[in-house]
């Protein structure tokens, strides 16, 4: 007798979550999530992602209803554990003069004012989790930290998979003994903000494809591979060397259905691709997005900037007016390293060809 052959697709992750193909959109946060994509991966049978971390208690319930209309599959809700890092008035007071000292030319080059400093920001994430044990989506994700054990045990028991964001070993092995039912391993090369969280970004820059064999040899939880995967051969390549699902973040950005403007869509399909950068330039924390003139000018000027998330809100008349102007040079689009290799517009089409050439290669 033959052995049986073994489906690439079913496995632990699939069978936990309950969907048929263990590929996941990953859940961008700053409106870049839509309903729309959402629900079109759920449908095929992955699993969309919908990142809330910006989002009010009240605006989470609205979206989550919106999505289960369109769906009534699995998708993953995401928050971020720490949503700031404020140390105290003074220190932001001074991080904002040199801030001001810093993109002064910039704002001066688009006849624009420095905004005034930001207001004082207060912390979402517990109000946010409350929501979530209201709604009890099948599947919550959380990054930049750890959660209290109490509460995942919490969402266990009300039947929602609990999914945790790590960028080396170490951070794996804490997220296991946190109690996390997957893990999601998230390489150099990805796109968006680096999710570290007990050291900081710039040490914490492992890839992908050491990150899932270091990750996969020593937890026992299953382990999603996120980071310069766009295309079958890149799943495949993951699935050899231990992941059990990927999340593929930049490839879904770029279809029309994301929140992603048209301008910064025809960047990810441009020559301008080719070259991206780690920078805390825009938001304070560390995000790897496509080279710009304003990105090579202030790469190294991680202390004279705003702590996270008032250089976001600080950037945002700048960013503004650059688009409005089409000074694209002083725009920052977040992307993956894998962006050159992008083909298809239509997360559907997408979707459909990662099954395909993933099920050809496995």
């Amino acid at each position: 007798m033959r052995p049986e052959k073994i489906m690439w697709n079913k496995n632990r992750i699939t069978e936990l979550l309950g969907i048929e193909y263990p590929i996941f959109q990953g859940p961008f946060g700053g409106n870049f999530s839509t309903v729309e994509l959402t629900a079109t991966v759920s449908n095929l049978g992955g699993l969309g992602g919908f990142g809330a971390y910006t989002m009010s208690p009240q605006e989470i319930y609205d979206i989550h209803h919106k999505i289960q209309l369109k769906t009534g599959k699995p998708y993953n809700l995401n928050l971020w554990v720490s949503d700031h890092d404020i140390i105290d008035e003074k220190h932001t007071k001074e991080q904002y003069q040199k801030a001001v000292e810093t993109f002064k030319p910039y704002f001066d080059l688009l006849d624009i004012d420095i905004p005034a400093p930001p207001p004082s920001f207060e912390s979402r994430f517990q109000n946010q989790l409350e929501v979530i044990f209201d709604i009890k989506p099948k599947v919550f994700s959380f990054m930049f930290g750890l959660m209290n054990e109490n509460d995942i045990e919490d969402l266990h028991r009300q039947g929602t998979v609990v999914l945790g964001n790590a960028t080396t070993l170490d951070e794996a092995v804490a997220l296991e003994k946190n109690g996390v039912d997957i893990i999601v391993a998230s390489g150099f090369e990805s796109g968006g903000h680096r999710p570290s969280f007990l050291d900081s970004s710039e040490l914490s820059t492992t890839g992908t494809f050491a990150l899932i064999q270091l990750i996969s040899d020593r937890v026992k939880v299953p382990v999603v591979a996120a980071g310069g995967i766009s295309n079958g051969r890149g799943i495949a390549a993951a699935f050899q060397l231990g992941a059990e699902a990927v999340q593929i973040g930049t490839a879904f950005l770029a279809t029309e259905e994301s929140g992603a403007s048209s301008i910064h869509k025809e960047f990810l399909f441009s020559d301008a691709a080719k070259s991206t950068t780690l920078t805390r330039a825009y938001t304070g924390r560390l995000g790897r997005g496509i080279t710009t003139k304003i990105t090579r000018d202030v790469l190294a000027a991680t202390d004279k900037i705003l702590p996270f998330p008032l250089q976001a809100q600080f950037m945002g008349a700048l960013r503004k007016a650059a688009l409005e102007q089409q000074e694209n040079d002083l725009v920052f689009f977040w992307s993956g390293q894998t962006a050159p290799l992008l083909k298809h517009k239509k997360a559907s089409t997408l979707m459909k060809s990662l099954i395909e050439e993933a099920s050809e290669l496995l």
